[in-house]
């Protein structure tokens, strides 16, 4: 077992490797994590997500762009292939169709596509509509899909706001179907508040969290 320390230096090898799109450094480092016996959900958020958050503001600044963003991709997908076994998350459930998006008026989807990874990687049909999506579109499409969840995700205070009127028109529409929501302003509470069926901080929890909703 890894001492703390030892842990954080791995962790953060792992952020280094995805931002230097590596590859290679990304799977090896990957397979130290289960040799060293870490927590590999924790790997995920803190190491493979933390690496493509600093992709994420590297992109804002405009020092990385679109070729770099797949090549960081890549290199996420390399160490999530050898991490993706142990994390309890495949045979969590019958698999499902997933609806996922971006609200209206937010253009911040890195954490979005994380969430679609770690759908596609659990065995789900995932239906994304991209970022700054209009709630007229989530319902259209979710009626043509008819997807068992729709996620939601929001990364500005602003377009959170317009999480209530989607879920409001999803569930009008069909008083079966499941939300889910994220983003960094979200919480439990607020996720109550407008009336979603559940909520991820991060995502390797969504899948466990769409999972229970449809199990």
């Amino acid at each position: 077992m890894a001492s703390e320390e030892k842990t954080r230096e791995i962790l953060k090898a792992i952020q280094d490797a995805v931002v230097g799109y590596d590859e290679e450094t990304c799977e090896r480092l990957c397979s130290s994590v289960l040799e060293e016996g870490i927590d590999p959900h924790r790997a995920v958020v803190e190491g493979l997500t933390g690496g493509m958050e600093r992709v994420g503001e590297l992109y804002n600044s405009q020092e990385y762009f679109v070729p770099e963003l797949l090549l960081c991709a890549d290199a996420l997908n390399a160490g999530l292939n050898v991490l993706k076994p142990h994390l309890k998350i495949e045979d969590a459930a019958r698999k499902g169709k997933l609806l996922i998006g971006v609200v209206e008026g937010d253009i911040h989807d890195i954490g979005k596509n994380l969430v679609r990874i770690m759908f596609e990687a659990a065995g789900w049909d995932v239906y994304d509509l991209g970022n700054n999506v209009k709630i007229e579109r989530f319902v259209e499409e979710q009626k043509k899909a008819n997807t068992d969840i729709v996620a939601l995700s929001a990364l500005m205070t602003t377009s959170m706001l317009a999480m209530p009127k989607i879920i409001g028109a999803l569930k009008a529409q069909n008083p079966g179907v499941k939300v889910l929501v994220g983003g960094a302003p979200l919480s439990q509470e607020i996720a109550q508040r407008y009336g979603a069926d559940a909520y991820a901080p991060d995502a390797v929890a969504a899948v466990k969290r769409a999972a229970d909703l449809i199990g």
